[in-house]
């Protein structure tokens, strides 16, 4: 139950920073000065990508998921 949601939240996340990234490149390609800038949208991936580390780091401190043994 709990590595499925921790799964479906992460995409959820990326899928949420692929938007925003294409969304600044329409913004970027139209040059309209009525729409919001496109400084908005990369701002909101850049802190999308810091949630996706902090859950990751989260999970696994709490043991939800664990990292691959050392190849050593």
């Amino acid at each position: 139950m709990g590595i499925t949601l921790f799964k479906i939240i992460i995409v959820g996340l990326v899928f949420f920073m692929i938007f925003n990234l294409f969304r600044a490149l329409i913004i970027m390609n139209k040059n309209d000065p009525e729409q919001p800038p496109m400084s908005k949208f990369i701002g909101r991936r850049v802190l999308t990508s810091v949630v996706i580390v902090i859950v990751l780091l989260l999970a696994i401190l709490t043991g939800v998921i664990t990292p691959n043994p050392r190849p050593y």
